[in-house]
């Protein structure tokens, strides 16, 4: 009797754990992809306007908390290019599964820029972040649109709008 109660004992302890993962698990948002289009403009004695296109992935590492990849290109005038490959942390300000989610983003990575002047071609490449806020808005189970305002470093701030589509789970 003892030695069926202890290895029961030991049984619950040794599944617990495992239980309350699957619940984690299952309690976090699918993984995402979002496209991205909008408008920066990088501070310099005069505003350089640039048009911007984009995309992201995001994994949750909680219900709240996700990290992914990002690139941004973006168009200035004549043949100024700009590259921003970040890697970034997302935290939702509630919950999942309102249909309005506020969200705060930070991210690090790399900025590459690339100009013509006077016939010779230059680019540089330096550290880069970025960080902001934006609102998802759900239009159905798997796919919302999001407004977004971010500053970051080269010195410039941007406004956006994102198209974000929950994966399908496994």
């Amino acid at each position: 009797m003892r030695a069926s109660c202890l290895t029961g004992l030991v049984a619950a302890a040794l599944l617990a754990p495992a239980a309350a993962y699957a619940q984690v698990a299952r309690s976090r948002p699918a993984p995402v992809v979002e496209i991205t289009a909008g408008h920066a403009g990088f501070i310099d004695d005069v505003n350089i306007d640039h048009a911007l296109v984009g995309g992201a992935a995001r994994v949750y590492l909680t219900p709240r908390l996700s990290v992914g990849p990002e690139i941004q290109y973006m168009v200035g005038p004549g043949e100024d290019r700009d590259l921003i490959v970040t890697g970034n942390l997302t935290f939702d300000l509630f919950r999942p599964g309102r249909r309005f989610t506020p969200y705060l983003v930070a991210g690090g990575g790399l900025f590459r820029h690339s100009n013509v002047y006077s016939g010779q071609a230059f680019s540089r490449t330096e550290g880069a972040f970025t960080g902001g806020a934006g609102l998802r808005a759900w239009l159905g189970d798997r796919v919302y649109v999001a407004p977004e305002a971010r500053i970051g470093w080269e010195a410039h701030y941007r406004f956006s709008a994102t198209v974000g589509v929950s994966l399908p789970r496994r």
